[in-house]
């Protein structure tokens, strides 16, 4: 195999597992930040020694394995082996009379510990798709709308606090899980997300960070069953897969909205989002961001075509959203369903008036949009303009074919 070959194996052995390697060996070391530190050294050895022997038949487990070596080798220098071995003996023996924990699952346990409030929220946010959903510098700083240097300080800057303050890897008592619970939620979310719609790549979307979201998201929602942003979050994701089908083609290629084979959908999964929005309300305590998003995707799941979309109740949806988060992108999607509602000339007035696009600036989300409704008002020559523009913003190979196949159909 090539370097590059050996690379791409690397890559998707650590988008598919990092997170379990992670978590594993945090339950081993105790520290979150060495832990992926081991990681990392243990991929830098994958990369030295698999093109001459070979990708390993189980590379997640080589990789752990090279990592607790590394960890037991740098105990040995420091003279504190036995310790050490006895935490690992621990680690590897099923003891039956283990004290309870209220969270057994050891990736939602690494996202508890990653979210802990030493950490600022970004910091939370970052450490955790870094170490659980195995995202790079460049697709975090893509995400977040910021330079890789930002993000590379704020991993190592979480790292070092989580350190500092001697955070042990352990769940909170469940008196302490709501302090916590809006830095998890909002980690799961951007996992979902990333997974949904990629930021950079060649694939359209990354389904199995998708699933590992929507794993952690029913978890949680069983551990707190009161909670119903937990269950709207549960709800926004199981509506949003059911979709995902339908959103590639038979020749790979994506397949927006307007066009896909609602036949494909998977009314399984749908059923299941419409039963659990309808238990966040029966809980009776309203509908928070995670809900009023759920109950956008229920829109579009319920109605038989795109006309037949309730696009005046999903800008109603949308203004709620918006007055919560005060996030640009969600103003953004207010405009693209104003456009539905009611016309491109009433969505793009709202655009030039509403967007915060100082915020967008790096996104190709503005001159998306903007290239849309240009296009549906026959200002042609603008829309290509727009639409170029954003294919130099993209970095999602997918995404970047589906503007250009726009830009050609002008």
């Amino acid at each position: 195999m090539s370097d590059d070959d050996i690379r791409r194996s690397v890559d998707a052995v650590w988008r598919i597992e990092g997170g379990r390697i992670v978590a594993t060996l945090a339950r081993v070391v105790g520290d979150v930040g060495f832990a992926e530190d081991l990681a990392q050294e243990a991929i830098a050895e994958a990369l030295e020694k698999w093109p001459g022997a070979g990708v390993p038949r189980n590379a997640g487990a080589w990789l752990t394995a090279v990592a607790k070596r590394r960890a037991i080798d740098g105990w040995r220098r420091q003279e504190r082996l036995d310790d050490r071995y006895q935490m690992i003996a621990r680690d590897l023996t099923d003891v039956a009379e283990e004290e309870w924990e209220p969270v057994r699952d050891d990736v939602l346990k690494l996202v508890f510990v990653a979210c802990h409030p030493v950490l600022k929220r970004d910091a939370q946010v970052a450490l955790t798709l870094r170490v659980v959903g195995g995202l790079s510098t460049e697709e975090l700083a893509r995400l977040f709308l910021t330079t890789v240097p930002t993000i590379q300080q704020r991993i190592v800057r979480a790292k070092k606090t989580l350190s500092a303050a001697r955070v042990p890897y352990e769940v909170p008592e469940p008196a302490q899980w709501p302090e916590r619970l809006t830095g998890v939620l909002g980690v799961i979310y951007l996992i979902f997300t990333e997974g949904y719609s990629a930021t950079s790549g060649d694939t359209w979307m990354r389904r199995d960070l998708a699933a590992e979201a929507l794993r952690l998201g029913r978890v949680l929602s069983a551990l707190v069953p009161s909670e119903p942003e937990v269950h709207g979050l549960v709800a926004l994701m199981e509506l949003q897969s059911s979709r995902f089908a339908a959103r590639v083609g038979a020749d790979g290629r994506p397949v927006l909205l307007a066009d896909q084979d609602r036949r494909r959908w998977d009314r399984g999964q749908i059923s299941r989002g419409l039963a659990i929005l309808d238990q966040v309300d029966t809980l009776g305590r309203g509908r928070g961001p995670y809900a009023l998003q759920a109950a956008i995707a229920a829109c579009h799941a319920r109605a038989t075509s795109v006309d037949a979309t309730d696009w005046a109740q999903i800008v109603i949806l949308y203004e709620a959203l918006e007055e919560l988060t005060h996030n640009p992108v969600v103003t953004l999607n207010k405009v693209v369903a104003v456009s539905m509602a009611a016309s491109a000339d009433d969505a793009l007035l709202l655009l030039d008036t509403e967007v915060d696009t100082k915020k967008l600036a790096s996104s190709h989300l503005v001159p998306s949009v903007r290239g849309e409704l240009l296009a549906q008002l026959g200002r042609t020559e603008e829309a290509r303009s727009e639409l170029r523009r954003a294919v130099e913003l993209t970095a999602n190979g997918d995404q970047r074919r589906v503007l250009e196949e726009k830009i050609a159909a002008l």
